[in-house]
């Protein structure tokens, strides 16, 4: 898909004249219960309401956010049944009252970090928390009313998941939470766009801000590690340093950018050291991408003193608190985190785009596996056994 309308895109878009202001019934992969196999079955998707949007999913995938939510690792955000998924891109099927920035068949990706543009965090200059529609799991409705847009077929609410619920032929949005795109652009690898690539590179341009001829040290080398990389690879990075347990992604790696590896499991010694050995005194900016309390310590120690910049990016679901001392930040190491990459989505997005289709950003590498809908539990056992980086489902 290299250029306008597929087939399938063009019956999205002619269905909306089909199902205006009509209940739609489709397909979605509701979760019923933590780690349980996601159950394909038809489900009611009411239609938007005021500034909402809904839209026709056509390629979705699996980020790690979703399989922690699957497992129910943070039981204080469990909500069943629920569709998850936050990772796609669609054509918009209809829209609300008070829409006016996007119409049907608009070709659209879903931000779960949205942007209302009239509060005031949207209206400062490098915050992008907006105050209403900023990332919440714990958010499980529309901002609207507080109900949900999904039901069974006997009328029981189903559960959305941050702001998107995209493991679903149709879903409502809400409007801050979607950026329109350029009909010619490829949906396949905008899908990228709208959580890891954005997440990664965004990190290392926009909150870390990384220099030409600096040192980086990725730990975690999932999409968001290797995203990271290749955005310090994009800024002349002149070291990338990748941290993972598993040696499979070192390959991946090498065409990310990474030019030297460390697992952890080997040697001995602590990550940190070697990080520090290989760079003369550590290196000037580390990225956490794991969800490990240890590798944020290692992340922390590999920065170098006086300068060093510590960004968090993984998902910590353990209730164990920053494994810092105060008195380290006093050896003038700092660090900060980064949610969606430091970007407003809705104003800043569309430039990053333009980077990537210029080349500037490889998107290819990170669609390593493509499968049909119906085969997403498989791509949730790929993921979680570390086999794939994204798996791109096909709606």
């Amino acid at each position: 898909m290299n250029g306008g309308l597929s087939k399938e895109e063009l019956s999205a878009a002619s269905a909306a004249g089909d199902t205006l202001g009509k209940v739609i019934i489709c397909r979605a992969a509701v979760a019923w219960g933590p780690e349980e196999p996601l159950v394909i079955q038809q489900v009611q998707v009411d239609p938007p309401k005021a500034l909402e949007v809904r839209v026709r999913i056509l390629f979705t995938s699996i980020c790690h956010t979703d399989l922690s939510a699957w497992k129910g690792e943070n039981e204080a955000q469990q909500a069943y049944p629920r569709i998850l998924g936050h990772e796609a891109a669609g054509v918009v099927e209809s829209v609300g009252e008070g829409v006016g920035d996007m119409k049907a068949g608009d070709h659209v990706i879903p931000i779960f970090n949205g942007e209302c543009g009239e509060c005031r965090i949207c209206k400062r200059g490098k915050a992008n928390l907006c105050d209403r529609f900023q990332v919440n799991p714990m958010k499980k409705v529309m901002a609207s009313d507080g109900n949900t847009r999904f039901s069974t077929k006997d009328h029981k609410p189903i559960y959305h998941f941050l702001n998107t619920s995209t493991f679903s032929e149709y879903t409502v949005i809400d409007s801050a939470c979607l950026v329109k795109l350029d009909p010619f652009l490829p949906l396949e690898k905008m899908s990228l766009l709208s959580c890891g690539v954005s997440t990664g590179v965004g990190a290392a341009w926009n909150v870390a801000d990384v220099q030409h001829g600096s040192t980086v040290a990725v730990f975690g080398l999932g999409a968001v590690g290797l995203a990271v990389a290749e955005g310090a690879r994009a800024r002349g990075a002149s070291k990338i340093i990748g941290i993972d347990i598993n040696p499979e992604k070192f390959k991946m790696g090498k065409e990310a950018g990474i030019t030297e590896f460390i697992n952890p499991k080997d040697e001995g010694r602590p990550a940190h050291q070697r990080v520090r050995e290989i760079t003369e005194g550590g290196v000037d900016y580390s990225f956490e991408c794991a969800g490990s309390g240890e590798a944020l310590r290692e992340a922390f120690l590999s920065t170098r003193a006086g300068l060093g910049l510590t960004v968090l990016l993984g998902v910590h679901t353990s209730p164990n608190l920053l494994p810092l001392h105060p008195m380290e930040l006093f050896e003038g190491r700092s660090i900060t985190a980064s949610v969606f990459g430091g970007f407003k989505g809705k104003t800043q997005l569309p430039a990053f785009i333009t980077d990537c289709m210029n080349g500037v950003v490889n998107l290819d590498m990170f669609i390593s596996h493509q499968l049909p809908f119906e085969e997403i539990n498989k791509a949730f056992q790929m993921l979680d056994q570390g086999k794939t980086l994204r798996c791109l489902l096909h709606l």
